[in-house]
């Protein structure tokens, strides 16, 4: 029975699992990324540093940061490995709380290690402690509890093996899968036990592939055969679970249209004589035409946000939904036919019960000419004059180009999701990287690290906006310091361009959303020489034939270079013809605040319940 204090165990007990799907092995936490303070020090930093084990330790540069770097890996590796990240108590662990909660919307494996106060409570208040007159059991950790799948505080060594198992399990279930946070007490990582040989053996978590219900199947197929204008809607879960061949059989055999929502792009490539493209808010005219028209819409892998359903406007009053899910919960939303289980295993068995049934010539002839619209429409966007500065479409068409077919783009908050949903041309079900569960600025720059550790075959194009720059730029740092080569495309448009616009649209006249001096001048503050200042390499593009050029200078280059490249945030791409509900000051002094209340009462008037029985 090994004696090891209870951080060397959770250390040595992590570089011994394993996850296995398909028959394919890969380790399940291959790395740990921390920051040490005196919550963490002498506990996992010192195990880290001593123990005789595979589990090389990374520095970052924030907590959040690390926190969206292990997400990307997981993301990046379909969920089945992932990064440990380890903090101080007190700001360090709070500082998590971000990060985890993204994670978690995004049913994105993550393990976080805080650190937290003293388990005996002989020292306390220790530093950084947060006392609550209510109870000595309280800390910042708690904080993690409501944006993590599985919460624990080991207060005792004997308490750490069943935790450290449930962790795991957390962390390998597809339907329970998020951030997992086991609190440390500083005192108990450094306390020594005798440990079980048994708790350090090598350990395969096997991820399951759960088959549907025969009967939903038949049930569903039901539903799908007797449809003439149906519609399929990829998720993120089609790309988890390696389902894409699946979804193109399926479309192809029953010519079915196929429309992606953002986790979900990639799904099928961008240029298959089936694919509407993004479907939603941020989604191609076609793919909501033929949503608002479709009469079923089969849901593979998809959570149907607000961003999918328009706010629950985009399908009609008489749409029945057929939903394929890992989860229930999923499965029952839009009170659709539920079919559970993984969402290659489904697509397969729905394919099977379908037989030959097809959908008719016309509606096929209808689906590909709404596509050639919108592709014309799309290919104006993405280009501009090769001497004049480019919009914020052509950044995207240029780097696009740039990007060879299995390239990943990396891009998360402001206007240029929405482009990017649109306009980027996906080829591979790994080159559209964009974090819009949680839409959280700061991520792009650290989520790259994870993508390019996932996959450092792969080139990786990190598309920032100065407002989400300047949110968490320091990750640039870690890039430099591990040599993890990003291309990062800082688009500077001297504010915030989407919710400029969103603050136009509802009356709020664009306050806040410009960077400017209080005389409303130009703030004296150059974006590119601060991503400089951190060892990146610095080009500036101030047309669209510089960008391109710098594109491919990038490419060639070994260390991680900026790209500052200044747009115009009032230049907006084109848009889908989707509403959002955001709500609009029902009274007010504004006439332009009126106006959009008017606009926003007659736009809810569409939102359906979609109640009719599955």
């Amino acid at each position: 029975m090994p004696r090891l204090t209870v951080a060397q165990a959770v250390v040595t007990f992590l570089a011994r699992q394993w996850s296995e799907r398909d028959g394919v092995r890969r380790r399940l936490v291959p790395a740990c990324f921390g920051i040490f303070g005196h919550g963490n020090v002498a506990g996992i930093g010192e195990a880290l540093a001593s123990a005789d084990v595979d589990l090389p330790y990374h520095l970052c540069r924030t907590e959040q940061g690390m926190v969206h770097t292990a997400a990307a890996y997981a993301r990046m590796t379909d969920r089945l490995s992932t990064l440990a990240c380890t903090t101080s108590i007190g700001p360090g662990a709070t500082n998590l709380v971000t990060g985890a909660a993204g994670a978690t919307i995004n049913r994105l494996p993550v393990l976080l290690l805080p650190g937290d106060i003293f388990a005996t409570r002989v020292a306390n208040p220790v530093l950084q402690e947060l006392e609550d007159p209510r109870s000595y059991d309280v800390s910042v950790t708690d904080a993690l509890r409501p944006v993590s799948r599985y919460w624990d505080r080991i207060n005792r060594p004997e308490q750490l093996p069943a935790a450290l198992l449930a962790a795991m399990r957390v962390l390998t279930d597809p339907v329970e899968t998020g951030a997992v946070t086991l609190a440390l007490p500083q005192d108990v990582q450094a306390e020594a036990y005798d440990w079980p040989d048994d708790l350090f053996a090598d350990r395969v978590w096997h991820v399951p592939r759960p088959r549907p219900d025969a009967s939903a199947v038949t049930r569903a197929a039901g539903l799908v055969t007797a449809a003439r204008r149906p519609l399929l809607v990829a998720g993120g879960g089609v790309i988890y679970s390696g389902a894409c061949d699946a979804l193109r059989a399926f479309a192809e055999t029953h010519g079915v249209p196929v429309a992606q929502t953002q986790a979900g792009t990639g799904a099928l490539p961008y240029d298959h004589p089936l694919s509407l493209g993004a479907i939603g808010v941020t989604g191609t005219t076609a793919a909501n035409a033929v949503a608002a028209g479709a009469d079923v819409v089969i849901g593979i892998g998809t959570r149907y946000s607000d961003f999918t359903t328009a706010s629950g406007t985009l399908f009609g009053e008489d749409a029945r939904f057929v939903n394929l899910n890992v989860t229930g919960f999923d499965a029952a939303k839009l009170s659709g036919a539920q079919v559970v289980g993984d969402a290659r295993e489904s697509l397969t068995a729905l394919d099977a019960a379908c037989g030959g049934w097809a959908t008719g010539s016309a509606y096929r002839a209808e689906v590909a000419e709404l596509a050639r619209r919108w592709a014309a429409v799309a290919e104006a966007a993405r280009r501009s004059a090769p001497d004049a500065r480019p919009s914020q479409t052509a950044v995207i068409g240029a780097v696009n180009d740039a990007a060879g077919p299995r390239d990943v783009v990396v891009c998360a908050a402001g206007s240029m999701p929405g482009d990017l949903h649109r306009l980027w041309r996906s080829a591979d079900p790994k080159s559209y990287h964009v974090e819009y569960g949680y839409s959280c600025m700061g991520y792009e720059i650290a989520g790259g690290i994870g993508v390019k550790l996932a996959a450092p075959d792969r080139e990786v194009f990190v598309l920032v906006g100065d407002g989400s720059y300047l949110m968490l730029p320091a990750e640039l740092v870690t890039a430099v310091a591990d040599g993890v080569k990003l291309i990062v495309v800082l688009v500077d448009n001297q504010g915030f361009a989407s919710i400029g616009r969103l603050s136009e649209s509802v009356g709020a006249q664009r306050l806040g959303t410009a960077y400017t001096d209080r005389s409303g001048g130009r703030l004296p503050v150059d974006l590119g020489a601060n991503a400089a200042s951190f060892g990146a390499r610095l080009i500036r593009a101030g047309t669209t034939a510089q960008l391109r050029d710098a594109l491919a200078a990038a490419r060639a280059a070994d260390g991680t270079t900026v790209i500052h490249v200044e747009t115009d945030r009032f230049e907006a791409g084109p848009e889908g013809g989707a509403w959002w509900d955001v709500p609009v000051a029902e009274v007010s002094t504004t006439t332009a605040a009126r106006a959009a209340r008017a606009g926003y009462e007659a736009g809810r008037k569409g939102r359906r319940r979609h109640l009719h029985p599955g």
